[in-house]
C-alpha cells in the first residue's frame, strides 16, 4: 500500500514496487504489467497516480505501451531493474563507508579541539 504521509511520492512508491516485482519475475509469464484499473485497485490510488507510475516505468525503459492495450515489459526490463538494484546497493555501501569516515574525522577534530 501507498504511504501517503511519507517523503516519497505515491507514484514513485507504486513504480518502485512494480520494479521490485519485475525483478522478482512476477510479470515474466504474461509479459505485461497490470492495467491502470488493476493498479488503482491493488494500490488504492487514483488513476492519475497509476498512470504516472506507468509513465515513470516507460521513461526508465522498462515498459512499452500501446494505445488501448496494456503496458508490456521491455525485452531487457528484468536486466535493467537488477542492474539498477546492484548499483543502488553499491551506492549504499559506499555511503555507509563515507559516513563511518566522517564519524572518525569528527571524533579526531573533537579530540584536537579539546587539547
Amino acid at each position: 500500500m501507498v504511504e501517503w504521509t511519507g517523503e516519497k511520492s505515491a507514484y514513485r512508491q507504486v513504480a518502485d514496487d512494480l520494479c521490485a516485482r519485475i525483478a522478482a519475475g512476477d510479470f515474466a509469464s504474461s509479459g505485461r504489467i497490470p492495467s491502470l484499473a488493476a493498479l488503482q485497485a491493488e494500490y488504492d490510488v487514483t488513476v492519475t497516480v497509476a498512470r504516472r507510475a506507468v509513465a515513470h516505468l516507460k521513461e526508465a525503459g522498462l515498459v512499452v505501451s500501446h494505445q488501448g492495450k496494456a503496458a508490456f515489459l521491455a525485452a531487457d526490463a528484468a536486466v535493467k531493474v537488477t542492474a539498477a538494484a546492484g548499483e543502488a546497493g553499491q551506492l549504499r555501501r559506499e555511503l555507509a563507508e563515507v559516513r563511518g569516515e566522517l564519524r572518525a574525522l569528527a571524533a579526531r577534530v573533537a579530540e584536537l579541539e579539546a587539547k
